[in-house]
């Protein structure tokens, strides 16, 4: 008998301020979501939930997940050891992993499709993005507790590649597939789409965000060969998507793909030549330039935080995303942040996930089109 596949999922954390908890309650939603999903797909197995969210952890359970971490995470928590604790217990053969709310758009034939691949054969090992995964799925084979496996679990399909030998399958690119709940602009994009799942849209509901900048930003991209500018880590991908789904004209800053995955940022090797000029021409006429170029901007800001040596709280991101630039305490980000805010054009601010997964599912929900595998 064909073994079926068995869910991973990994949700944690501490969060402090109010907008993290916010955020994190918007993910608990969307994975719950999820989870529905799951549920209804005939190749999975069991669902295995790694959490210290204690709510969470509960509202899993009812849902018939087995929730396999129900403590608070130490300091020291390192990914790859309880990823492998929990497969090698639980003697799992073939794993569909999920990160916290990686993937909230992900469909149910999406998600059937890819058990399917992996049932294919033994050595699989499939992802949706080789510099950073949200999703892996892969059979385990007989060397996988001798291997060593990251502390980040956004390298884990390159690790599992080259320390066990596997071959690498990318996904189709779709919305599902390519979307990510990571940082609060994120979380904006699902509350004004048509796409998200019954308990998220209830949470997104509750909170007192401002959608107005995103929803300007909008009907730039819905006019008629309007300017757009994207900077940070852009991918052709999403180029190609913008390009063929909507009457606009490009203008791309594309620069530090795989910052995180290939050590740059922990190296604080991270160089920009946008940071260079954003240091020549200053704050202010920065802005000034853009806006004379563009009618609107997405802006990956993570790309000017590590260009200059910047470390800053999920709390001081997540506020400069949504533009509250009043709250925020350090003097370079409340500047940079009211001048984006300020700037006559909509210039929307995030991570990789805004200028990827969230800008193609914008193009999606301006102009719809089938996305399956």
């Amino acid at each position: 008998m064909n073994e079926p596949v068995n869910a991973v999922i990994f949700e944690g954390g501490s969060p402090g301020s109010l907008v993290e908890r916010e955020l994190a309650a918007v993910r608990a939603a969307a994975l719950l979501d999820n989870l529905d999903k799951l549920n209804r797909v005939k190749e999975i197995g069991q669902v295995y939930l790694a959490t210290n969210n204690r709510r969470l952890a509960e509202l899993a359970r009812a849902k018939g997940a087995t929730v396999a971490v129900n403590r608070l995470l130490p300091r020291s928590f390192h990914f790859g050891e309880e990823l492998k604790r929990l497969v090698l217990k639980h003697r799992l053969s073939k794993v569909f992993y999920f990160s916290g709310a990686g993937c909230p758009l992900i469909k149910e034939e999406e998600i059937s499709a890819i058990c399917r691949r992996l049932s294919g054969g033994t050595g699989r090992l499939i992802t949706n993005n080789i510099q950073s995964a949200d999703l892996v799925a892969f059979n385990i084979s007989g060397a996988f507790n001798r291997i060593e496996l990251p502390a980040m679990d956004n390298v884990l399909a390159t690790a599992l590649r080259d320390r066990l030998g596997l071959k690498l399958e990318l996904t189709p690119l779709s919305p599902g597939l390519l979307f990510d709940l990571d940082t609060p602009i994120d979380a904006l994009v699902l509350g004004d789409s048509p796409f998200a799942g019954a308990r998220t849209r209830a949470c997104l509901a509750e909170l007192d965000w401002d959608y107005s900048r995103l929803r300007r930003a909008k009907q730039v991209l819905n006019g008629n060969y309007r300017e757009i500018v994207l900077i940070g880590r852009v991918g052709a991908p999403v180029m190609e998507r913008l390009n063929s789904r909507l009457r606009i004209r490009l203008r791309v800053f594309s620069e530090e793909r795989g910052m995180k995955a290939l050590g740059r940022l922990e190296r604080k090797e991270v160089a920009s030549l946008m940071g260079y000029l954003l240091e020549r021409a200053g704050l202010p006429d920065f802005f000034h330039y853009l806006s004379r170029v563009a009618d609107a901007a997405f802006i990956d800001s993570r790309l000017f935080m590590a260009h200059n040596r910047y470390s800053f709280s999920d709390r001081e991101r997540f506020l400069s995303d949504l533009g509250r630039f009043e709250e925020i305490e350090h003097p370079w980000l409340k500047n940079f942040t009211r001048e984006a805010f300020f700037c006559p054009i909509p210039v929307l601010l995030g991570g990789h996930s805004l200028v990827s997964g969230s800008l193609w599912a914008i193009a999606e929900e301006l102009n719809p089109g089938n996305n399956c595998l």
